[in-house]
């Protein structure tokens, strides 16, 4: 059986930045063990396979895989799976909506390419203490902790971030999806943040646009400005645009094809 495959740089306008996704448009769910098996063969931080939802112009239902897992929440390759649809699909319409495991998601397209998700807020909250191998996992001690979906790890300065070399598999012992790193950002940037996931396959993320849903709702409120542009500084680096807007967060990113072409699997 023959498959369409993209592979797309998100949050980005220029090839080899951000994050890569592949996306696997389908007529109809293959079964998760063979989704399982693509996403391990393409060995990037997500695969998102996408059919239409029946009976529903411009809506699909969309699911995400890491080389190891299965997840609730990816923003990198829903802005991809969006860019495949407007760019290399055909649509045309104002807005596409994703039903997924974390519910709606809508992706538009402003003149310019410019993709906005809208994504659900999640707020995190202060904790202190620190989980047991968080220190020697980071080999660095941020100055405030705070849950949510991941643990977030707040420090003084961007440099301070910029220079982690995690022990990762430290790291993957502690019992959040990822660990973000975060701090204020400069030259026009509101706050940069690293992603490490380690326990779901992915060591260091480049472009993380569901850590955003829980960043964006924390510098909001120590900024006190609901506008903020974001820089996730890994080796890739990318930029988003992020608004928060009651319980969403929306966040916008540019996408460029790297890839296409077609992948054989089992029928």
């Amino acid at each position: 059986m023959q498959l369409p495959l993209y592979q797309i740089d998100a949050f980005s306008d220029r090839p080899f930045a951000g994050n890569p996704a592949a996306v696997c448009p389908l007529r109809e769910w293959l079964p998760a063990e063979i989704m399982q098996a693509i996403a391990a063969e393409n060995n990037l931080a997500e695969t998102a396979f996408f059919v239409p939802k029946a009976g529903s112009e411009g809506e699909y239902e969309l699911r995400w895989f890491t080389p190891a897992v299965e997840v609730e929440l990816c923003g990198h390759a829903t802005l991809a799976s969006a860019h495949v649809l407007y760019r290399h699909l055909g649509f045309t319409g104002p807005e596409i909506v994703f039903h997924s495991k974390s519910g709606p998601l809508r992706v538009s397209q402003a003149e310019g390419g410019l993709l906005t998700l809208d994504f659900p807020a999640r707020p995190p909250h202060p904790i202190t203490a620190h989980p047991d191998g968080l220190l020697d996992g980071l080999r660095a001690t941020p100055l405030q902790l705070l849950a949510g979906p991941d643990l977030v790890c707040v420090f003084a300065t961007e440099a301070e971030v910029r220079a982690l070399q995690p022990n990762q598999n430290r790291l993957a012992e502690i019992a959040y999806r990822g660990i973000i790193a975060t701090a204020p950002g400069s030259d026009g940037v509101d706050f940069v943040s690293r992603f490490f996931g380690p326990r779901v396959g992915v060591p260091e993320d480049p472009v993380t646009g569901s850590a955003h849903t829980t960043l964006v709702p924390y510098w909001a409120d120590r900024l006190g400005k609901l506008h903020l542009h974001a820089r996730q500084v890994s080796a890739r680096s990318g930029d988003l645009w992020c608004e928060l807007r009651a319980d969403r967060v929306l966040m916008s990113g540019h996408a460029v094809t790297y890839l296409r072409g077609e992948i054989e699997v089992p029928a």
